[in-house]
């Protein structure tokens, strides 16, 4: 299942992830963190859709998910 890159952008929050990601990949708590109005369980979604519109890639490493931007995805932008 994937979402389009459209809709996964059209939300100001899902774009304010991206646009941090591209400081560098950074895990799920730091992202959270970055937007104290949402709670856990809201940015986990947003990431998600980023997810499943394959913007962003996720990686695993013990209990962290590590985000990060995927290139290939964004080149749909364009």
């Amino acid at each position: 299942m994937t979402t389009d890159v459209f809709f996964a952008i059209s939300d100001p929050t899902r774009r304010a992830v991206l646009d941090l990601l591209t400081g560098g990949s950074r895990n799920a708590g730091e992202i959270a963190a970055r937007f104290p109005r949402l709670t856990q369980p809201g940015v986990s979604r947003h990431l998600k859709v980023l997810r499943l519109a394959k913007l962003v890639e996720v990686a695993v490493r013990a209990q962290q998910r590590i985000y990060k931007l995927n290139p290939e995805g964004l080149a749909d932008l364009y």
